[in-house]
């Protein structure tokens, strides 16, 4: 158990590397989706078989349905790729780098200190159904709605822009058309006065 752990820890971690650094969307999204996979792995092996279950059903199953849904919707193509590659200076990376090795940091030091007479066993699936549909029922519908409005405003976002970007370009083959109009009027005044 402990090999597969350490190979599920190695591949959620290069998963997520090659996902933040991916520009095509859909390819990112399935280096996600192993990440998520490879975290299922790591909590099947340290004994958590639940969560280890939650985490494909709700993670890489549903947010990531999502996720397809709003790609798909978005229809992102080679100029979003140009953004993404705009975006990606070597200077982006340095807040992300210190974030995680404060994290990393702080990882070593809880597992310096850990007391493996403190484990406590996994809390099963009635007990998170009960914590869930009862005091934090309002929380889970909250969580529900604020999903569905990000989806809605992603769209309308998407939309909006796309739609600025076809008005600015048609407006340019616009400006084009009239000015090559009008100098193929001139040269035709021009003929016709010569020729008179």
């Amino acid at each position: 158990m402990h090999t597969a752990f350490y190979i599920a820890g190695a591949i959620a971690i290069i998963a997520t590397v090659l996902t933040m650094t991916r520009r095509n969307a859909v390819h990112a999204l399935l280096y996600l989706i192993l990440s998520l996979l490879a975290v299922a792995v790591v909590f099947y092996t340290i004994g958590a078989p639940f969560i280890a279950a939650l985490e494909v059903i709700i993670y890489a199953g549903a947010i990531m349905v999502l996720f397809v849904f709003v790609i798909m919707m978005l229809n992102l193509g080679k100029e979003a790729a140009e953004q993404e590659a705009r975006w990606q200076k070597p200077g982006m990376w340095v807040g992300p780098a210190i974030v995680a090795a404060v994290l990393l940091g702080e990882l070593a030091f809880v597992m310096s200190r850990a007391d493996e007479s403190r484990v406590v066993n996994a809390i099963g699936p009635r007990e998170v159904g009960i914590a869930l549909f009862g005091p934090y029922l309002i929380g889970v519908e909250l969580a529900s709605l604020l999903l569905m409005a990000g989806l809605v405003g992603a769209f309308h976002l998407g939309v909006r822009s796309r739609e600025r970007k076809e008005v600015a370009s048609g407006a340019d083959t616009n400006e084009r058309s009239v000015v090559a109009g009008g100098s193929a009027v001139r040269a035709g005044a021009g003929g016709s006065s010569g020729a008179s």
